[in-house]
């Protein structure tokens, strides 16, 4: 493709985006398709020679587009939303042209400082001291991944040369992402060495629940590892008392790895301190940009206190990745399983910079003001109910009528295309979630949206 004529497509594919912008109210959020149906209006085979570009746009728009749940939707109130701003979109062109590999500090000088400041910038903003390495992943089950294996290298430094200890036990609530667990049977923790603490009536991990554990499993030999508490936990964006999880940790000898892989940006809130107590003294923490701080993803962080933990369990050089050493040189690939990364700090760095601070908070501020409305509009309705408390963008509620019913409701309501809500069980109970954190959300996408849920429970 030569300049001219990349030139020309790039001026095309901008003006496809300004318009999906400006359009995506319009569109379903939650496309009409059922499974195979892309894979059927595709080619099997793959052609033997060039095409031209225009042709490839145009079955984008056919086939491609169609069958894409829109994600960067406003009226996206799915899982958690995320948000792919301008600016993040735009410094996607840019690393995609520079495709850097951020292998070694040679590899990647600007990649690997930038991220160095960028995450410096963040740290500062949510109130974590300077201790804290920072490092990015793609998404936080890897990030938990890493802060797991650093856990596991500071209670058992002979992992490393003898393989995993089979005694070593994982704690974390049962209202927990899957993450956590997944990432404890990935290194061999063993089913049997996961502990689910059962919450109390907020669905916050209940901390005598957690001390019974511990007592139980030191009596029976095991060696309590990692403690993971949770700052929005994904059923409903509960709050995990860590201030009360780490003097408990300390008794046991446990790391403590904190998931705000969601709420972590809102610690840019001053009213919101209060769930945020005492997370500076975790051994790790993640928290995900590309959930609430405006770019796309993939971005996830993780802070961690010491970072030699990660080192000393997988840092490995060979002969072709030396190279020679500066106080200053940082070297990315001995804190991560992943030896090839992309430049995400420079998508951090642009946002940020075109946003503020203020901006960031006050987007962020504005989507706990939506969800606020929401819980107020629910409480009023005799026929609907808050399913549990609302402290950020998620709004958890059910009609006070059969799990068949509220399955009914929330499919009825994907299915029109108008929004996208998912779904929940807590205490036998189906319950819906509406999630605000689209950049581009309205309080008219929500009200509407809401006036639709109404309807829809009308007819039911």
């Amino acid at each position: 493709m030569s300049p001219d004529e990349f030139r020309a497509h790039g001026h095309e594919l901008v003006e496809w985006i300004a318009r999906y912008l400006e359009t995506v109210r319009d569109r379903p959020v939650l496309p009409e398709v059922t499974p195979g149906e892309v894979i059927d209006a595709l080619p099997v085979q793959g052609p033997e020679k060039g095409e031209p570009f225009s042709q490839i746009l145009e079955d984008f728009n056919e086939a491609i587009l169609p069958g894409s749940t829109l994600w960067n939707h406003p009226r996206f109130f799915s899982y958690f939303a995320v948000s792919a701003t301008p600016p993040s979109m735009l410094a996607e062109f840019l690393s995609a042209a520079l495709n850097q590999n951020g292998i070694l500090w040679k590899s990647g000088p600007a990649l690997t400082e930038l991220e160095q400041v960028v995450l410096g910038w963040i740290r500062e903003w949510v109130g974590l001291p300077e201790e804290f390495f920072g490092i990015i992943y793609d998404t936080a089950s890897i990030s938990t991944l890493h802060a797991l294996i650093a856990a596991r290298q500071s209670v058992d430094q002979k992992t490393r040369k003898d393989g995993a200890a089979r005694n070593l036990v994982v704690y974390t609530s049962n209202q927990a992402h899957s993450s956590v667990e997944k990432g404890a049977l990935a290194l061999g923790f063993g089913e049997e060495n996961i502990r689910k603490i059962e919450c109390d009536a907020e669905f916050r991990l209940s901390i005598p629940a957690l001390k019974a554990a511990l007592e139980e499993d030191v009596k029976e030999g095991k060696i309590p590892c990692c403690i993971v508490p949770t700052i929005g936990a994904t059923p409903t964006a509960s709050i995990d008392p860590v201030a009360a999880v780490i003097p408990l940790a300390r008794q046991y000898g446990c790391w403590v790895h904190v998931d705000a892989a969601y709420a972590g940006p809102a610690a840019l809130l001053e009213e919101k301190q209060w769930m945020f107590q005492d997370w500076e003294l975790a051994d790790s923490i993640v928290l995900n940009p590309h959930k609430w701080m405006l770019v796309n993803v993939d971005a996830s962080i993780l802070f961690i206190r010491r970072k030699d933990q990660l080192s000393d369990a997988i840092g490995l050089t060979p002969e072709y990745l030396r190279t020679q050493s500066d106080p200053r040189m940082l070297n990315y690939m001995d804190y991560s399983i992943s030896l090839g990364r992309r430049f995400r700090a420079l998508k951090l760095w642009m946002t940020l910079r075109y946003y503020g601070r203020e901006g960031v908070a006050g987007t962020i501020r504005s989507h706990i003001g939506m969800a606020d409305w929401l819980r107020e509009q629910i409480e009023a309705d005799p026929r609907f109910e808050v399913a549990a408390p609302v402290h950020l963008g998620l709004v958890c509620f059910r009609m006070k009528d059969s799990n068949e019913k509220n399955q009914q409701l929330m499919d009825t309501l994907n299915t029109s295309g108008f929004a996208f809500l998912s779904h929940t069980i807590q205490n036998g109970q189906y319950v819906l979630r509406f999630s605000v954190g689209n950049w581009m959300t309205t309080k008219e996408d929500v009200e509407e949206t809401w006036e639709r849920i109404r309807k829809v429970a009308s007819a039911l």
